[in-house]
Order: structure tokens, then C-alpha cells, then sequence
């Protein structure tokens, strides 16, 4: 039971699936994927009040080379459960979810085998029902129930669908719908390269823009490779983001697109190279939606920049709620919102998860690329460029993040006494400190420093991060001169990456 429980990573099961990385040794192996999928019938049963005989589940994968077989213990767990399994083979992580409101599947439950952008010898499991991904409790009493399971193996060959060939034709159904073009080549004249970093990504080049006219001319690391021999397919890491620029830039595209290894995340290039990732490509998704959605609410992570800020609400008139890492807390606040009667039309997370409205408040890299190659369409109509809509984003220009080591066993009171007293002394030095739902967050507008920082603790780890952004040359200098000074006398929080 204790052994499951660490297979626990927020709302996904993840582990280490192959051996090949030193001191990293397998913990999650096809007959755990087993018991897991036995919990996850019992599960779904209890919530759905559909009979597990009556349930049908769907089962898909990335690419990495120890998917197929965490696919096949992960089916047979479902069919000893009772249940009826259908193959999805390669898909994405939101497909799975979409294999729920497909009129053609309408599973009751699914479940992906990924562990998104992580090295090639983790993997993971991600859930979904009705209501979209689980969540953290839910993940939990799966794993407490496949402790006390042991199911019995099974011969059975689940019936197999195409859902990348569902998903790519929704998708491309989307371009055509919002183009609002009379051709059936909408794209026709438009260069667009695709970076899949050897993931699932690639049918968005052959199923979707090829298809409608654009030009791919250059797209790469298109075939799925487990072992990501180019690089990591990651739109955070920068040898991805640099891979992708170049590809741009060598073959003179409009608009370079690259996505994790599901497919829930993605970032893009602009035609001269400029990268639209963290802030940036939050602010484009606004620029798109702000139109027709006036007034909304944007809601995003904690280390969005003051930047985003007034682009949000000076330039488009949105409001931003900038509220706390991780994807899962800012679709559900998003979800929240609209609930209680407030148009948040978009929830994003600076590494790329974003979740629309319009899109069942899923975080689907490849739906928000389809929404920016909408807008390259549209603004290519208008005599425009891309560029046009985040023009009035201003620069970033300093940066840094700083990890403090908290050498105390009772690390979270240690780093919740940190986080009172540096707010105390903020106060007390007279810094403006804008409502914050995640650490203390102090912003300079004026005066000797200009820009941004946040402290904050991990959730999971013994760490503070603090995070600092300059609005000119120098100022990151200044403002980590000014942290030094408020978290003085802390000898239980290493700060030597300060010096």
C-alpha cells in the first residue's frame, strides 16, 4: 500500500517504468498497471452508478517504449474488474478525455499512459471520467483500493478505434468553423512548422494543416520515439524552444508550433523568431479570446509577470487573477468562476497547460494551436501578422529564480514562519504588496528597483523559490539586494545562490 501511495504525483499515478538511469530503479511495472485499472473500475463505479459490466473504458498511450505494456496490464486490470476496454492505441492526453464526449466512443471512463515531458524511463497514468481529470483525492483511494486487489489474469484482445483520426478531424472542423472560409484549403499560402519532439504530436501536421493547405515544409521530429533521441519534447526546456526557433527561421515560416509528448501543452515561434511561451503565449491565447469575451477574467499561476498584468488589463480591459501553480488549481478556480456566474474564459499555467471554456475547461495543447493558427488565418486576411496581437506586451528584460534549501525537518512551519515574517517586514519597509494566494508577492513601480518578486513554498519539497523579474537592466540586482535584506537572520534557509 505505502509502495502505491508514492506513485502518487498530484492528480496523475507516476513512476519509474524501465531501468537505465542510475539510481532511478522501476517501480511501475504492467502488474502494478494491473491493480490499478482493477481500482479504477471499482472506482468509477461507485461514482458513475453505471455496473462495471456496463462500463466502457478507454485505454491510450504516448510514445514512450514502455507504453504498450503498462497499456496491456492496465487493460487487463479493467476487463478482471468486469469492465469493457477499447484500445485507443497512440493518442493524447486530451483525445482520451475527448473519447468521453465523442459521439462515436462515449466512454464512460478513460485513462492515458503518460508521464508527459519526463525522461524516457518514467511514465505515468493519467484519469478521466465524465467531469473531466481526476482529481488529487480521487487518485488517492484508487491507489489505496489496488493495495488491498489482486486481480487474476485474463485473455482478452480489447477492440481497437482510431481516436487520433476523431480528434484530428474535430480539430480540423474547428479551423474551418473558425476561419469561416468557403475553401476547402483555408490554410493554403500559410507555412507552418510543427516540432514533436518525437511524441504524439505528429498527426497534427498529416491529419490536420496539411490536409487544409498549409505549407509544413520543415516540420520535424515527427515520428514517435520513446527514447526522444533529438531532444526533450518539453515547451519549457530551452534546447526544445531553440529547436523549433531554428526551424522557423531556416525554412521562413509564419508560425512555428511544439507541444509536450500528450499534447496538453504547447508553445509557438513567431515568423522573426520571437519565442511566445510562459507569459507570452498566455497573453496571445487572451489577445484571441478578449473579442469576444469582454471584460473576462484571465486566471493563471502564481509567476506570471507584472508585464502580463497590465497587458491583461490596460491593453485588452480583462481582469487577471493570478493565482497558484499548478494546472489543476487554476482550471478548477476557472471552473469556480464561471459557476458562480463570472466569464473566465481561459485558465493557463506559465509552463503551458491551458485550459478554455469552450474546449469543457480541458487543457489541450493542440486545440489552443488551433486557435493560433485561427488567428494567423484571420490576421493574414487582414493584411496583418500574428505578431499583431501581443505587440503592446512589453519586453521581458531580467529574470532569475532562486531555490532556498530549508535545512529543517519540519520544513512547511519552518517555511510558513519565513513567509509571515517577510511579509512583516515587507510591510514595515512600506513595499507594495498586491493580493497573492500563493506566497508573498512584493512589486516595485517605482524608485530605485523596478519589477517583481514572489517568495513561495513548494508544496512537496523542503525549497523556497523566489522568483524576480526586472523592468530594466540591473534591476534584478537590486530587488534579490533588497530579498537579502528582508529574509536576514533564516539560519535553517540556505540563500547562498544569492551570493
Amino acid at each position: 500500500m505505502a509502495d502505491l501511495l508514492k506513485l502518487q504525483n498530484g492528480s496523475d499515478v507516476r513512476g519509474i517504468a524501465l531501468e537505465g538511469v542510475a539510481d532511478e530503479h522501476v517501480n511501475l511495472t504492467p502488474d502494478i498497471a494491473k491493480q490499478i485499472g482493477c481500482a479504477f473500475v471499482s472506482w468509477l463505479e461507485k461514482k458513475s452508478g453505471v455496473n462495471a459490466n456496463a462500463l466502457i473504458i478507454g485505454v491510450g498511450r504516448d510514445s514512450r517504449v514502455s507504453g504498450p505494456d503498462l497499456a496491456m496490464g492496465l487493460i487487463q486490470g479493467i476487463v478482471s474488474a468486469g469492465a469493457k476496454v477499447v484500445d485507443c492505441g497512440m493518442a493524447t492526453t486530451p483525445a482520451m478525455f475527448m473519447s468521453i464526449v465523442f459521439p462515436a466512443t462515449q466512454f464512460h471512463g478513460s485513462a492515458m499512459i503518460t508521464a508527459s515531458h519526463l525522461p524516457f524511463n518514467r511514465n505515468g497514468i493519467k484519469f478521466f471520467d465524465a467531469d473531466g481529470g481526476l482529481e488529487h483525492d480521487d487518485i488517492t483511494e484508487i491507489l489505496k483500493l489496488a493495495g488491498m486487489l489482486n486481480p487474476q489474469h485474463v485473455n482478452y484482445f480489447p477492440e481497437p478505434v482510431d481516436l487520433l483520426t476523431l480528434y484530428a478531424d474535430h480539430l480540423r472542423e474547428a479551423i474551418i468553423q473558425g476561419i469561416n472560409s468557403d475553401s476547402d484549403k483555408p490554410l493554403e499560402g500559410l507555412k507552418i512548422v510543427v516540432d514533436s519532439g518525437n511524441g504524439a504530436s505528429g498527426f497534427f501536421v498529416d491529419k490536420i494543416l496539411k490536409p487544409l493547405g498549409a505549407d509544413t515544409t520543415g516540420s520535424q521530429f515527427l515520428e514517435p520515439d520513446g527514447m526522444f533521441p533529438n531532444h526533450i519534447p518539453n515547451p519549457e526546456n530551452k534546447q526544445a524552444m531553440e529547436a523549433i526557433r531554428n526551424a522557423v527561421l531556416n525554412n521562413k515560416a509564419d508560425l512555428g508550433l511544439i507541444f509536450d509528448t500528450d499534447v496538453d501543452r504547447m508553445s509557438a515561434v513567431l515568423s522573426d523568431g520571437s519565442e511566445v511561451n510562459r507569459d507570452a503565449i498566455i497573453a496571445m491565447a487572451a489577445a484571441i479570446l478578449a473579442p469576444e469575451n469582454p471584460g473576462s477574467t484571465i486566471i493563471t499561476d502564481s509567476v506570471t509577470s507584472d508585464r502580463l498584468t497590465y497587458f491583461l488589463e490596460d491593453v485588452l480591459g480583462l481582469k487577471h487573477l493570478c493565482y497558484m501553480r499548478g494546472y489543476k488549481n487554476v482550471i478548477n478556480k476557472q471552473k469556480e468562476l464561471n459557476a458562480a456566474g463570472t466569464n473566465a474564459p481561459l485558465a493557463m499555467e506559465t509552463s503551458g497547460h491551458g485550459a478554455l471554456k469552450e474546449n469543457y475547461y480541458l487543457d489541450d495543447g493542440a486545440y489552443l494551436a488551433v486557435k493560433l493558427v485561427i488567428a494567423l488565418a484571420k490576421a493574414r486576411a487582414e493584411g496583418k501578422k500574428l505578431d499583431s496581437l501581443i505587440e503592446k506586451l512589453p519586453p521581458l528584460v531580467e529574470e532569475g529564480e532562486y531555490r532556498f534549501k530549508i535545512k529543517d525537518e519540519n520544513f512547511k512551519d519552518y517555511g510558513k514562519s519565513v513567509l509571515k515574517e517577510f511579509k512583516a517586514r515587507a510591510e514595515k519597509a512600506g513595499y507594495k504588496m498586491p493580493e497573492s494566494y500563493e506566497g508573498v508577492r512584493i512589486s516595485f513601480k517605482e524608485g530605485d528597483a523596478q519589477g517583481w518578486m514572489l517568495l513561495r513554498l513548494s508544496l512537496h519539497d523542503p525549497v523556497m523559490p523566489l522568483n524576480i523579474e526586472g523592468a530594466r537592466k540591473g534591476d534584478v540586482a537590486k530587488i534579490k539586494a533588497i530579498a537579502k535584506e528582508l529574509l536576514a537572520g533564516f539560519d535553517k534557509l540556505d540563500m547562498s545562490c544569492l551570493d
